[in-house]
């Protein structure tokens, strides 16, 4: 199939390029993103097969390389302990399209050098396409990713604020009242994956079972992650469609992490994902999220006899509106709280808050 033989092309100019900077480096001399561009050309000599990618996937297979390079290289300033960049093993799965070499037509994408592959659309196509990721999973699927360029269009004013404290528990505990349930994605499926991993270990290496187990065990991983996912944006998608302003606790969930206790659970509610969504959904809507700092909201009891998260939820609230300038004014504080099951969240663009 052509598409993995383009992968396979562009792991090995992957390996090539990093070769080149490994023995600059060791010889002393410097290489700039320039100079392995250039190198391109010349390997297609090496290597003619390279003639049959889309020159523009090759460029950013350099492209890709000097990313990594500058991300390793960011972690490092930030006092991280990283080694330096690895080859890739059988493993590369993305051929990137920059602006040119694909076009739609009905339902064939047809992409240069490749020519017609048949796709199915989950969803009309909005926006002007800027370019195309071509993506093969572990599990065995492709993926077309379009990048598109959208006007924001903001959200009419509710005139409503809100702070959510994410916990281990429940998920998050908001301001209003509300208790959303952990649905620990990873933990309801870990029987399926433990099986799948023990039918794999029993296979013998290289042969074609062996492959089809590979194959089952990223499905039930992808699995997880797709029902996590669908979950977070669901949820964040609720909130900047009915909030102005949202507040969150500013968490180091990196180093949160490193506590053996809990840094399981806090991995498999993807904090991190979900503060993500929040932000560049609010961004796009016209909405605002504010972080605060999160010492001390959990222990701060200055709303009475409440449940801890509500109450620290409540504090991150104040917290927010006092960065803006806006006095604190819950209009009602109960005790009793609205806890909602995550089998139930609410599908995105709903205009009632549940509970």
């Amino acid at each position: 199939m052509a598409l993995f033989q383009h992968l396979d092309l562009c792991r090995w100019l992957y390996n090539r390029l990093l070769e080149e900077l490994d023995k600059a480096k060791v010889e002393g001399r410097k290489l700039s993103w320039k100079d392995t561009q250039s190198l391109i050309l010349k390997l297609k000599t090496e290597k003619p097969e390279l003639k049959l990618v889309y020159s523009k996937v090759l460029q950013m297979v350099n492209y890709q390389l000097w990313s990594n390079i500058k991300a390793l290289s960011a972690l490092r300033k930030n006092g991280r302990k990283v080694g330096k960049l690895r080859f890739k093993g059988k493993w590369f799965k993305t051929l990137n399209y920059n602006q040119s070499g694909f076009r739609l037509e009905g339902e064939k994408l047809v992409l240069s050098k490749i020519g017609p592959v048949s796709i199915k659309l989950h969803r009309p196509i909005e926006g002007k396409i800027k370019g195309l990721f071509v993506k093969h999973e572990q599990s065995s699927k492709w993926f077309a990713v379009f990048q598109c360029e959208n006007k924001t269009v903001p959200l009419s004013k509710v005139d409503k604020a809100v702070g959510l404290d994410v916990g281990v528990t429940y998920f998050l505990s908001d301001s209003d009242g509300r208790q959303v349930e952990n649905p620990k994605f990873y933990d309801c499926s870990l029987e399926r994956l433990r099986k799948a991993h023990k039918v794999l270990s029993r296979k013998k290496k290289g042969s074609r079972n062996r492959a089809k187990a590979r194959v089952n065990l990223a499905r039930a991983y992808e699995q997880v992650v797709n029902k996590r996912d669908d979950f977070l944006h669901k949820l964040s998608k609720f909130y900047v469609n009915n909030y102005d302003v949202i507040t969150v606790e500013d968490l180091n969930i990196t180093s949160m992490v490193r506590n053996r206790n809990i840094a399981g659970r806090i991995l498999d509610a993807s904090w991190s994902k979900f503060l993500q969504m929040l932000s560049y959904k609010a961004e796009n809507a016209g909405r605002m999220l504010m972080k605060v700092n999160p010492r001390g909201t959990s222990k701060e009891y200055k709303h009475g006899e409440l449940d801890r998260d509500y109450n620290a939820s409540l504090n991150i609230l104040e917290r927010g509106l006092a960065g803006l300038g806006q006095p604190f004014e819950p209009v009602e504080i109960k005790p009793l709280l609205v806890e909602i099951p995550a089998s139930v969240i609410v599908e995105a663009g709903s205009p009632h808050p549940p509970g």
